[in-house]
């Protein structure tokens, strides 16, 4: 009789478990694309440049000095290691969840239970000595280890900790996001600075040659060659150049607190060569193949492995409509006399028990579970595949980028070339009077703004090689 109520017992338990793992919903599920053009502009070079580390890719010893304080001092980046502690202590805890749960239990108190029940009856009739009833109020002193423990059937813990393994991963990755975003950026402001410190120093020539074109200009006037509005003009020319050096001058401050901001520290000088800027040569850069962006980006692995992490987490959402099996077990010394309390085998009390438990008919709550992983495993995937277009993108455009501009530089060089000549000839003729005063105006004004077209332009150029040297996954190396 015993044993087949056990059978039936177990059969229950097993249709039961039969009912949930096969009522569990089925959502659509979407496999990423990872599939990238075979090259960048038709080319097929597997030559890399994101490969190449920071310190050997930028030459200039005060800029590598400046990323290297970067690194170390930055405030975004240290938030982004604690995010990396943040994700190991979770794997810790992840981890602790697939052994048993030990802990201890020390206790006393007080009992007093009802005479007409079938405790109270058994204590009115039972002796605690011969000759001695139970007290009707009986202390309780225990104390023992009990422990727990949860049978991973379904994988579901060890997948949970698989997810909090590869979401450190992904911190891991975010961290060298951050680092490339910061080579990046300090790199940027840096020739930006560079470029501001020749377009002062060309605007102060310029204002020299302009206070000397006002003073014979003051000169032809005493000699009534040219007329007061001759000299308005020049003497206007020269204002306007002196504002714009203090504009400049504000952008150099400007730019040398967001390089120390980046370092993390309060304002002071940049250290700097402010040699001829367009000298400097910007590195040749090869972009390699696209798919090799799959392995170099940190974003793009970041993506990738938070992609991975929401897998899982559908599986652990998937597992909880499966029943669970639990163990439990307790030992230890219980007495209503601290006397007895350590009496072997009297006083000793154990237990052991297994249950399993699963969800059977309000299940609405795992559903909702189970549909939000779903809906955040797609949302990795569409992100995943946002990250490598995104990724491919950049690279295609700061090639185009390097070419139009190197053209652009060109072209300017032999503007600025064609207008410094102009303005030789322009004050011959005007000295000759074969030329006014206005020609010799404009011709300044557009020799001051080429000049500054090209720096500006040489910027552009040094600031596109670091942005494809970002895009290409390198700086965080």
């Amino acid at each position: 009789m015993f044993k087949r109520n056990i059978y039936k017992y177990l059969g229950l338990v097993l249709i039961c478990a039969a009912y949930s793992a096969c009522n569990v919903p089925e959502y659509a599920q979407r496999n990423e694309n990872k599939n990238v053009p075979a090259g960048f502009n038709n080319l097929t070079d597997s030559t890399n440049t994101g490969k190449v580390q920071w310190r050997q890719f930028f030459t200039d010893p005060n800029l590598v000095s400046l990323i290297d304080t970067a690194i170390k001092n930055n405030q975004e980046l240290n938030v982004t290691l604690q995010e990396i502690e943040i994700a190991k202590n979770e794997i810790k805890s992840r981890k602790g969840d697939l052994l048993p749960t030990l802990g201890y239990r020390v206790g006393a108190g007080l009992e007093k239970v009802g005479r007409y029940t079938s405790s109270g009856a058994g204590d009115a009739s039972t002796d605690i000595t011969p000759g001695r009833e139970v007290p009707e109020v009986l202390p309780d002193y225990a104390f023992g280890l009990q422990a727990n423990w949860e049978a991973d059937i379904w994988h579901k813990l060890r997948n949970a900790k698989k997810a909090a393994v590869t979401r450190y991963l992904s911190t891991v990755e975010g961290r060298n996001f951050v680092i490339t975003n910061l080579v990046a950026e300090v790199a940027n402001s840096y020739y930006e600075l560079l470029a501001l410190d020749n377009q002062l120093a060309i605007v102060k020539q310029n204002i020299a040659l302009q206070s000397n074109a006002l003073e014979l200009m003051k000169i032809q006037k005493q000699a009534t060659r040219v007329t007061e509005l001759a000299v308005r003009k020049f003497e206007a020319d020269v204002l306007s150049s002196k504002s714009l050096e203090f504009d400049i001058l504000q952008n150099i401050t400007e730019s040398e607190n967001k390089i120390n901001y980046l370092l993390g520290r309060f304002p002071q000088p940049i250290i700097r060569d402010k040699g001829s800027f367009t000298d400097l040569v910007p590195p040749t850069v090869q972009a390699g193949l696209p798919a090799q962006l799959l392995a170099n980006r940190p974003d793009i692995k970041q993506a990738e492995l938070d992609l991975a992490a929401a897998k899982l987490d559908v599986q652990v959402a998937k597992a909880q409509f499966y029943p669970s099996l639990g163990i439990s077990a307790t030992i230890g010394y219980q007495a209503f006399n601290p006397s007895y309390l350590l009496r072997t085998p009297e006083s000793l009390a154990y237990s052991l028990a297994a249950d399993l438990a699963g969800p059977l008919i309000n299940r609405n709550a795992i559903k909702a579970e189970y549909a939000t992983a779903n809906a955040k495993q797609l949302q990795a995937v569409f992100n995943y595949e946002k990250t490598i277009l995104n990724g491919y993108v950049e690279v295609a455009n700061q090639l185009s980028n390097i070419t139009n501009l190197q053209k652009s530089y060109d072209l300017k060089s032999k503007q600025v070339l064609a207008l410094t000549q102009s303005i030789d000839i322009s004050n011959d003729l005007f000295k000759a009077a074969r030329a006014d005063y206005f020609e010799v105006l404009m011709t300044q004004r557009d020799a001051l703004q080429s000049k500054l077209e090209l720096i500006e332009t040489k910027k552009q150029q040094l600031n596109a090689v670091v942005n494809i040297y970002h895009a290409l996954g390198g700086g965080w190396n």
